[in-house]
């Protein structure tokens, strides 16, 4: 896959998308947001890929949504009638939202591998990964407070869940200040620290390997499940997987795990 924005590549069934415009410290322009889209919906109907790494290119993991995309709604959303321009403007911020759920929607686990800045619109961007990972010299910032407007693309709805701190998530977000890596493994926003950003490109690849040996359909189905009892009572979540065993459970997968385990092999699955 070619984009614009991006630079994808495919080795062991792992998938690194890495943002790509470290000229601009990887502002999110309005190309990347389709991008990101775009790379999530090919992630998820790839049959060889089976974990995603999100990373960046550059100085910084990405300085959050460009500036210059911003300036430029007023043009936009532009109508004689009101209404119609404050409608245009819902549609974007929904487009812009949906470009992030994309993230979640992939059945495919995707690991988040931070390094420096995560500023803004990345922090929306990592909220919707599985797990997040960082190097000593990242720091994660939700700066829309500081240009004057309210986070709008899923921070304030994901980043309480992730961290289970509403304090902690306030204090972020009313006042734009830096957490830097040893308090973002503290309060659980990153699973890892790693020392450099080298140890941090190898540890997550390591782990998305581990990953991709594993049962794809049982990894995807453990996504489902995981997204869905987030957002559920344990009484729906219980429901729901008894509902999809009752229809994935007895697959090639669960054969060919069991023999290998009896053989004290290693499982080669279907992709």
């Amino acid at each position: 896959m070619q984009f614009e924005t991006l630079a994808v590549s495919v080795d062991q069934h792992v998938a690194t998308v890495k943002l790509n415009r470290p000229e601009k410290a990887n502002a999110m322009n309005w190309q990347m947001w389709q991008d990101i889209r775009s790379a999530m919906q090919w992630a998820d109907r790839t049959p060889d890929v089976r974990v995603v790494i999100l990373e960046g290119e550059g100085k910084h993991f990405t300085s959050g949504i460009d500036l210059t995309m911003m300036m430029g709604l007023q043009a936009q959303i532009k109508d004689d009638c009101d209404g119609r321009s404050r409608e245009k403007l819902r549609a974007l911020v929904l487009e812009l939202q949906d470009t992030l759920t994309s993230i979640e929607r992939c059945r495919k686990p995707v690991l988040a591998a931070i390094h420096n800045g995560c500023v803004g619109g990345g922090v929306d961007l990592i909220s919707c990964t599985d797990m997040r990972y960082c190097s000593a010299d990242a720091y994660f910032t939700i700066k829309e407070i500081d240009i004057g407007m309210v986070a709008d693309v899923g921070t304030l709805q994901r980043l309480p869940k992730l961290i289970g701190n509403q304090g902690i998530v306030r204090e972020m977000a009313f006042t734009g200040r830096k957490v830097l890596a040893d308090e973002a493994q503290r309060i659980g926003l990153v699973n890892q620290v790693f020392e450099t950003r080298e140890a941090l490109q190898a540890g997550v690849r390591e782990i998305a390997v581990l990953i991709a040996a594993k049962s794809p359909l049982s990894i995807r189905g453990t996504k489902e499940m995981l997204n869905y009892s987030r957002d559920h009572s344990v009484a729906d979540g219980l429901n729901y997987i008894a509902t999809w065993n009752a229809a994935m459970l007895m697959s090639s997968d669960l054969t060919t795990a069991m023999m290998a385990s009896m053989s004290k092999q290693t499982p080669q699955f279907k992709d």
